[in-house]
């Protein structure tokens, strides 16, 4: 009797097994990580306009009597979530960081429960970013889809590594820095195969992002030519301050971790106290609320003081890690990338006003500013270049963003200051329970 040589089971098996495969799953998983962030975006987008609407119209003393306990229930209950799943504290990329080097699980049950935290942290005026959040929903999507389809070890770590490079494509709307943040923050082993699967997850989630969004960049300075050879002594001096002050962010933020268990304050507590700081603040210094998206691009419109850049500066500087040492959902890549655009525009400014640079000159730096205080934060110079690059739509500045990264990240080294994620991250697992296990 003929027995056929491939039966269907073994063909779906090998299918499966295959290298293309693999590929498509990342793209189902960028597809669906897509929605998720165009879903998170777009209720974000909402919030921070219901949160302007707020704070520019007069109200009575009544109504923010009303505000403020509205904000202490809202800072309870991210408390309380915090508490109860600690894994959704903080961006999530140590978290994620953690799960890949076999020291922390990866929950993607507790997805609704980070966007919800997210959104009403960062939505209520937090100084928190949304990229972070995005990363471990990404990471949270990939793992999903891989409880219903299961693979080997090393393909899941591809696949979870190619939804957290899904969630930066999503929120940024830059696909290649998405892929180069995996492999530098991740330490991914560099493979054909996972490039292709980390391109195809997030090249999926930034056109699935682009549909509700647009495919513009988030930033729009293409028009803006390049410095010349003459600027190089200020790009290195832009380098050199973004270097010293990301470390004194660094300090500040560690501080505010440190300072919120000295002074004993229960975790449930903690999120109401940033929250409530947060109405003075929105009265009087509104810029400083939010993620900095608005004040960025509100950096590129209107001309500020010397006086009043130092006080946005130190104003974001202190509420970020404020906002994030209180323990909520939150990242800090928008708010890191705003003071960066504040350092370079502080410098940009001083430098017009003693005839150093033209006039409408400082707005490079603005950009510059922005890599070189993420280089300084995170340490991965390649993906915070790539990624300005991308959200600003200007190849031109190419030649700058290096030096200026790269005299960030020498000044760094220099005074031995750490990756921001990796401290993060030993701070997690020092209060584990379970040692981290060797990468298999």
């Amino acid at each position: 009797m003929y027995k056929p040589r491939y039966t269907i089971p073994a063909l779906v098996h090998r299918g499966y097994g295959s290298r293309l495969a693999l590929i498509v799953e990342s793209i189902l998983i960028g597809f669906m990580v897509g929605l998720v962030i165009a879903l998170f975006r777009y209720l974000l987008i909402h919030a921070d306009s219901l949160r302007q609407g707020i704070y520019q119209v007069p109200h009575t003393r009544v109504y923010w009597l009303g505000w403020s306990g509205l904000l202490a229930l809202i800072g309870l209950f991210l408390g309380w979530a915090a508490s109860v799943w600690p894994l959704i504290k903080g961006s999530g990329i140590p978290q994620i960081k953690g799960a890949l080097a076999g020291a922390l699980p990866v929950k993607p049950q507790e997805l609704p429960l980070k966007v919800l935290t997210g959104l009403l942290g960062l939505g209520a005026g937090l100084s928190l970013g949304r990229a972070g959040p995005s990363v471990q929903m990404g990471a949270y999507v990939g793992k999903g889809v891989l409880s219903l389809f299961p693979r080997p070890d090393q393909e899941q770590h591809w696949l979870i590594s190619s939804g957290a490079a899904a969630g930066v494509a999503a929120t940024f709307n830059a696909p290649l820095a998405g892929v180069l943040f995996v492999l530098e923050e991740f330490q991914v082993p560099f493979s054909p195969l996972f490039l292709a699967c980390a391109l195809g997850a997030s090249m999926t989630a930034d056109a699935v992002a682009g549909f509700f969004f647009g495919l513009g960049p988030l930033f729009d300075f293409r028009y803006l030519p390049a410095l010349s050879l003459k600027h190089i002594p200020w790009l290195i001096m832009l380098g050199v301050i973004c270097g010293l002050v990301s470390d004194l962010f660094k300090r500040l933020l560690y501080g505010a971790l440190n300072g919120y268990d000295r002074c004993k304050i229960p975790p449930i507590i903690r999120p109401v106290i940033p929250l409530l700081v947060s109405i003075p603040l929105g009265l009087f210094c509104f810029d400083v609320l939010g993620g900095g998206h608005n004040l960025i691009e509100s950096l590129a419109h209107e001309e500020r003081t010397l006086g009043v850049l130092v006080l946005l500066l130190g104003g974001k500087i202190l509420f970020t890690v404020l906002s994030y040492g209180s323990g909520t959902a939150g990242g800090i890549f928008l708010p890191l990338l705003a003071c960066g655009a504040l350092t370079g525009d502080l410098l940009g400014v001083y430098l017009v006003q003693h005839g150093c640079i033209a006039e409408g000159q400082n707005l490079n730096f603005i950009i510059l500013g922005m890599a070189a205080f993420f280089t300084g934060v995170i340490k991965a110079p390649i993906t915070g270049i790539v990624l300005i690059l991308e959200i600003s739509a200007n190849v031109n500045h190419l030649g700058n963003l290096v030096l200026v990264c790269l005299c960030a990240l020498i000044t760094a080294e220099l005074i031995a200051s750490r990756p921001v994620n990796t401290v993060l991250l030993e701070r997690i697992l020092g209060r584990s329970t379970n040692p981290p296990q060797k990468r298999r």
